[in-house]
């Protein structure tokens, strides 16, 4: 019987998101007929979101959903070649040159001559055994999807940036009590975002505080908190336990093949996108620790995009030379 022939591409994307779409515009308009695998969570974050108010070109605001399907059909417009699947292991090239291989699902092996790699990140939990064990049943890392559910119910939120003042705000809106658990004296957010939470009635900011049982059976019931200071313990009643202090970057496939730093965040070389490995390139917040917005990581994206075009371009111009060199 034949061998199965590996199908080799100019521009693999693994991830989706506004980092790998935007990447996928960039590509296919360079003619690098690039193919997309979108992931577990197709679109990324954003469709999570459901009001993008700070995306240029968006005057009255669009919520994440909508906004991510529009750059997918961008890029297959363009002729992006966009596949649900998931790259669950990769064996990377450290040769200029040379062929990286990726395989999908457990199943399928592709090659690629690059790889755009823009696999987000995941939301961090407590772990508190309590916690883990009512996921699903209370307890969730994204507000916006699940807070529908706690319509006119007291719910609390862990964390003290953007996100978490992002999501107390939506809860606000839908809940009759939304509590902030902050650990420390001070929010980590933006002024802006702090200002609209302390704007909130219904919103109550507990400074010095850490959750310390989620407590219920099947479901939320309730919420045991200390004050990290004076050690003394509060429980709360609540039906819905939000997590918003940050997140893992999507990187353990790399690992021992690129440079990441202490978190995971892989590390790109100056202002480029450009990983210690030729032809390997990252984009969005799986390189972005620090701004972690939607535009950045579109920017990235088109970065990463243009990094792999000139990368391709060194190659044919070896190619080039060696065919010069072999006709004289």
């Amino acid at each position: 019987m034949a061998k199965e022939k590996i199908r080799r591409v100019k521009c693999l994307i693994i991830g989706s998101g506004p980092a790998g779409y935007t990447a996928a515009i960039y590509a296919a308009r360079a003619d690098l007929n690039p193919v997309l695998y979108t992931g577990l969570e197709p679109g990324g974050q954003l469709t999570t979101t459901t009001e993008v108010d700070n995306f240029p070109g968006y005057p009255e605001g669009i919520d994440g959903p909508t906004m991510m399907i529009q750059l997918q059909q961008q890029a297959e417009r363009f002729g992006t070649e966009v596949n649900m699947g998931m790259v669950t292991e990769v064996k990377l090239s450290k040769k200029h040159g040379g062929v990286h291989k990726a395989c999908i699902d457990n199943k399928e092996w592709i090659e690629a001559q690059t790889i755009i790699i823009s696999t987000g990140a995941t939301a961090k939990y407590l772990g508190l055994p309590s916690e883990q064990k009512l996921r699903g049943g209370g307890v969730s890392a994204c507000a916006v999807c699940d807070g529908f559910f706690y319509k006119g119910m007291d719910v609390a939120v862990v964390g003290g940036g953007d996100t978490a003042c992002e999501d107390a705000s939506y809860l606000a809106n839908i809940c009759n009590k939304v509590t902030m658990l902050i650990r420390r004296g001070e929010m980590r957010a933006s002024k802006a975002m702090q200002h609209r939470v302390e704007k909130l009635e219904n919103v109550d900011i507990r400074y010095f505080t850490e959750a310390e049982e989620v407590l219920g059976e099947n479901t939320v019931e309730g919420l045991r908190i200390i004050n990290n200071q004076t050690k003394e313990t509060e429980e709360l009643k609540i039906s819905g336990f939000f997590l918003a202090i940050g997140h893992t970057p999507n990187t353990e496939i790399f690992k021992d093949q690129l440079t990441m730093d202490e978190a995971g965040y892989l590390i790109t070389k100056g202002k480029s996108t450009k990983t210690n490995l030729p032809g390997v390139f990252a984009a969005g917040d799986v390189q972005d620790n620090e701004y972690r917005q939607a535009v950045t990581a579109a920017g990235t994206g088109c970065m990463a995009a243009l990094d792999a075009e000139r990368y391709l371009g060194t190659i044919e111009e070896v190619i080039e030379e060696k065919e010069e060199s072999i006709s004289a």
